[in-house]
């Protein structure tokens, strides 16, 4: 959403940032880095709440700015309880939502849980679609959405990581980025690890680590492993993947950080949507770990591999395409321009909202 908050700020669309820090330990080094400031924050993340829990609190919450405050239109983003919470009180208090990042699909609730039935949700609620492609547009008309609601724009993560880089270009660093220069041998190859899905608790991670640490053996590589705080993946990791020389265990990093980091990446082994989208931008691969995506654009251009949490397809695919000196040259983005913020923001301004 920050590229939107920008270009609205840009064209003088007045709006109000509203957080729920779902996240907060995520949230707060994103809002720095993009110089935004919250007008509201719902300060919604407790320890171990359960989705119910998380639900009701961010729709009691955000109920109570809707009673003070008027809006035009909310604004949502992708496939979060957050964003399916904060359209659902929307529209029981008669505001027009638009979703950001409309129309992904896998049609099977349970893959990936909650975000598959979160977006599915969202969309029904929503009277304005932002879909990052042309597929998720068919979905979207699949579902008797009238095309003129919907606006093929690009994903706005594509955006953010355009500006990213190029803060990085001029100059951008921190401690993290310096502790990574000094903590990684970069002069060979480097695989990126990451995971944070629920449906893969349990024997998924436990498998996606057997293959890490094969790899590990087989290969002159270096792994890193920005490990996500959830319980239930630090604790398969950090038992099944720690002191070994090369692969890192790392606390998550900020969002500049990782991106410095994907750019030095050779492979992304993930079950990311947003690496599946930002990747491709750097001509790297990435083996995704789960059994479906709704980002299929990803698979049919090459830019991605399915290998579910499979050890077997992890190791065979990271071989070919570590022994391939071509992988991941001069990839074509499926997903987006670096251009979805404006069209976004032209559409809110051209159209009686």
């Amino acid at each position: 959403m920050a590229p939107i908050c920008l270009e609205l700020t840009k064209q003088q669309v007045p709006f109000k940032l509203c957080v729920t820090a779902q996240h907060r330990h995520m949230l707060d080094q994103v809002l720095d880095f993009f110089e935004l400031k919250p007008d509201f924050d719902l300060n919604s993340m407790q320890p171990n709440q359960s989705l119910n829990q998380l639900s009701s609190r961010i729709l009691s919450e955000i109920d109570k700015i809707f009673e003070k405050e008027h809006f035009d239109l909310v604004l949502v983003h992708g496939d979060t309880t957050t964003s399916t919470m904060v359209a659902l009180a929307a529209f029981h208090c008669g505001i027009r939502v638009a979703h950001v990042e409309a129309g992904l699909r896998t049609y099977n609730k349970r893959s990936p849980f909650p975000e598959e039935l979160n977006r599915q949700i969202t969309g029904r609620i929503s009277d304005f679609h932002f879909a990052p492609t042309e597929k998720a547009k068919q979905n979207l008309l699949n579902e008797h959405i009238q095309a003129s609601q919907i606006l093929v724009t690009g994903n706005t993560v594509i955006d953010a990581l355009f500006y990213t880089l190029n803060k990085i270009d001029n100059g951008y660093t921190n401690g993290f980025i310096e502790n990574l220069a000094k903590k990684i041998d970069f002069s060979k190859k480097v695989v990126l690890v990451t995971g944070h899905r629920r449906e893969s608790f349990g024997a998924g991670f436990e498998n996606v680590c057997e293959a890490i640490l094969e790899i590990s053996k087989k290969h002159d590589v270096e792994i890193v492993y920005p490990v996500h705080l959830n319980p239930n993946v630090q604790n398969v990791v950090y038992e099944k993947l720690s002191n070994i020389k090369n692969i890192h265990l790392i606390a998550p990093l900020d969002y500049p950080s990782f991106v410095w980091l994907m750019r030095k990446s050779n492979l992304i082994i993930s079950d990311s949507g947003g690496i599946q989208e930002e990747a491709p931008s750097l001509n790297i691969p990435v083996l995704v770990t789960r059994e479906t995506t709704e980002r299929d654009e990803g698979i049919q251009a090459g830019c991605s591999i399915l290998v579910e949490t499979d050890p077997n397809k992890i190791i065979e695919e990271t071989r070919k395409v570590l022994n391939n000196s071509d992988a991941g040259n001069s990839m074509n983005n499926p997903y987006g321009d670096g251009f979805a913020a404006i069209k976004i923001v032209e559409f809110i301004k051209n159209n009686s909202i």
